[in-house]
């Protein structure tokens, strides 16, 4: 199974801006609410991508896992890190969690090979 998770996520973030012109006033709040949610606080940005992942990866959402990964990438998270999030996933979820658990280190690697952290 290929599944090319650069691409998913820009179609997740393609299909934000689709929804903005469709729903205006809901996606303004969703990103009010995304920003909220995700603003470092008590819990770092980072850690909060680990954890919007290890739920994408539970609840069993291609484009979750995709997007999550990507800003977890992004915010410095490491392979590393991105696997323990996957093992608490999978240890929440089951066998479904591992399959995309996988996916989440497939993802990871992409994104790493686009893009090398520093």
């Amino acid at each position: 199974m290929s599944k090319d998770f650069v691409q998913i996520a820009h179609d997740v973030t393609a299909g934000v801006g689709l929804l903005r012109k469709g729903a205006p006033d809901t996606m303004t709040a969703f990103a009010a609410l995304s920003g909220a949610a995700t603003a470092a606080q008590a819990i770092d940005t980072k850690t909060k991508e680990l954890m919007a992942l290890a739920i994408g990866i539970a609840v069993h959402c291609d484009g979750c896992v995709a997007y999550h990964t990507k800003m977890a990438h992004q915010h410095g998270a490491s392979r590393n890190e991105v696997a323990e999030t996957v093992a608490l996933a999978i240890y929440m979820g089951g066998g479904p969690a591992a399959v995309y658990g996988a996916d989440a280190l497939r993802a990871y690697d992409q994104f790493d090979e686009a893009e090398p952290r520093k």
